[in-house]
């Protein structure tokens, strides 16, 4: 029987437990889509205790809580921290098979030094540890994302943000990091949603263009691209929940607006019309500039109404959709690249039965020149654990070429996600490693290092330029 977590924990077999030692373990870290709060990093702050940092914010351990039948108030309520934490312990004590409880494990381990299984009869004294240990400065925000060898941050912000935080996170010489920001223009796409004509008119102010029109939506999301540009920004992101696609004519883009801005909703064809007109606008955009556009699809978001209207959004209560999407998405990236102005792209699917739906789209789109150009982005959200993991990365070999992956990102706004990096890098060492002991890669050492340094770094680092 093997120890809980050792050294060589996922690794299977001799050949995984070379390439993980010897080539990835020591690779730092590129972050390059993630939702860590910029004023947080800026203001350098401090946990008040282990709740705070492990359970603030996180809605993959809010759902398995809720799961377990914790009352709502040590979940995302008012509930005394400790009281919350020893909830979270003794519901995960029960979570045989699910990531969290590798997680947790190897947060503890990587951040505090704490070996412990984390139980209901071990939490008090895990909370005291650490939240003495998250007192001193050698735990404070920066100094967790230092800790593990991070490079380069990518935060998620929405085109009106003055990025003034990242520009005081730009001031401290001390700080090793670089936190770029990332165009998120969702809420001006998403034409059909409440809230938009106030949007839009907040767009307005921040471009400094009246926007009248489809064409004026565009202009002011180029001038804020170039706002963000002049700021480092390389990359936008994108959350099609489902791909749109209609004809991009601006006509048809214009009387959707026009209709939303009355107070009409337009017709499912106008709206998608709008949208694909706005999101190849926006691509040429990006292509001028050398930029990176991220599409993650398949969400489904806020099912639950009661929920939503106590807590708001991203509190865990979205899951899969299983709407087809690869017409769509063929399509879109078609009207991108007519005049050879798609940009280079990674696509998400949450739903791992598309899978193949995307592995395959890749071949369509990639140019010569320009090495990995469309991207078949790692396992996202519900598919970042081992299962996960593992089938986008064999997906991706079979359909693409896995040596040009950029590799891991975590996608989380909690300061000490980042084993999810060890986690990911073993699986991968562990998978490269069966393939060769079972005979299906030569034993090239040399080789297969090269490629696990590449996918866990260097990849990301060549292809986004920053």
């Amino acid at each position: 029987m093997k120890e809980f977590m050792d050294e060589d924990f996922l690794l299977g077999n001799e050949t995984a437990k070379e390439l993980y030692h010897g080539a990835a373990e020591g690779m730092p870290i590129i972050d390059y889509h993630c939702h860590l709060s910029p004023k947080e990093i800026a203001e350098d702050i401090q946990f008040r205790n282990i709740t705070h940092l492990m359970l603030g914010g996180d809605h993959y351990k809010w759902r398995m809580m809720l799961s377990a039948g914790v009352d709502e108030t040590l979940i995302r309520g008012n509930g005394d921290d400790r009281e919350k934490f020893r909830a979270f312990a003794t519901a995960l004590k029960s979570a045989i098979g699910n990531p969290l409880y590798h997680w947790t494990h190897l947060e503890l381990k990587r951040v505090f030094g704490i070996n412990e299984i984390l139980s209901d009869k071990t939490c008090d004294e895990i909370f005291d540890k650490a939240s003495a240990m998250l007192q001193t400065k050698e735990f404070s925000a920066k100094r967790l994302i230092e800790k593990f060898g991070v490079k380069l941050i990518c935060t998620t912000d929405d085109p009106i943000d003055s990025l003034e935080w990242h520009d005081k996170i730009r001031e401290d010489k001390s700080f090793s990091c670089r936190v770029l920001p990332a165009f998120r223009p969702d809420k001006a796409i998403n034409i059909e949603r409440a809230g938009f004509a106030d949007y839009i008119g907040k767009l307005s102010a921040a471009s400094g263009i009246r926007i009248a029109n489809a064409a004026d939506v565009a202009a002011a999301l180029a001038s804020r691209i170039d706002y963000f540009n002049r700021k480092g920004a390389r990359l936008s992101d994108h959350a099609l929940d489902t791909v749109p696609y209609a004809k991009p004519e601006e006509n048809v883009a214009n009387a959707a607006f026009a209709a939303m801005m009355s107070g009409n909703m337009p017709t499912d064809e106008m709206v998608s019309a709008y949208k694909t007109y706005i999101l190849v606008a926006v691509g040429k955009k990006y292509a001028s500039l050398n930029w990176t556009q991220q599409y993650h699809i398949g969400a489904m978001r806020n099912n639950n109404e009661r929920i939503f209207k106590t807590y708001g959004a991203d509190v865990g209560f979205d899951s899969i959709i299983d709407e087809p999407f690869a017409y769509n998405l063929s399509r879109l990236m078609n009207e991108q690249d007519k005049e050879g102005l798609l940009p280079r792209t990674i696509l998400y699917t949450l739903n791992p039965a598309a899978n193949y739906a995307v592995g395959t789209m890749l071949g369509n789109f990639q140019q010569s020149g320009v090495p990995g150009k469309i991207q078949f982005g790692s396992g996202w959200w519900f598919c970042d654990q081992r299962d996960g993991m593992e089938r986008q990365i064999r997906d991706l070999a079979a359909l693409g070429l896995l040596s040009r992956f950029v590799g891991m990102l975590t996608d989380s706004r909690s300061f000490i996600s980042y084993p999810r990096h060890e986690y990911f890098r073993r699986i991968l060492c562990n998978l490269l490693g069966t393939w060769v002991e079972n005979g299906e890669y030569p034993a090239d050492m040399e080789t297969l290092k090269e490629i696990v340094k590449d996918i866990s770094y260097r990849n990301a680092e060549r292809y986004f330029g920053m």
